[in-house]
């Protein structure tokens, strides 16, 4: 099991505390320093089975900057959207948390966190 986090982010830290309080096993990925490549979003994409979009935090500066809110949400725009999170990691809604079973979920809620632990 792997976790992307960011540190500074108190939905990050609470999933953490819940991994360790049931003695999960797992590594974290510090994914502002240890960035996703496109491939390796793509392949939590898959994981989760979201789009690129579902996971775009589009209220930060980037996200703005680069006019996301306007970009289409199809097939012939996924790519862009993986390669931007790939080159502006701190779009990447978290925490992301890959499971045992080769799923994936967003870590936001206790809930989903204890999902992953339970696949």
């Amino acid at each position: 099991m792997e976790i992307w986090i960011d540190p500074a982010c108190s939905k990050c830290r609470s999933a953490v505390g819940l991994l360790d309080a049931e003695g999960a096993d797992y590594t974290v990925r510090r994914y502002l320093e240890d960035v996703p490549s496109a491939e390796e979003i793509q392949d939590v994409l898959d994981r989760l089975g979201l789009e690129p979009w579902d996971i775009t935090r589009t209220q930060e500066a980037a996200a703005k900057e680069l006019g996301l809110k306007e970009w289409p949400r199809d097939a012939g725009s996924r790519e862009r959207w993986v390669t931007a999170l790939s080159e502006h990691p701190k779009l990447i809604q978290r925490p992301i948390i890959t499971a045992e079973d080769g799923t994936a979920v967003v870590g936001r809620s206790d809930e989903a966190v204890r999902d992953a632990l339970g696949r």
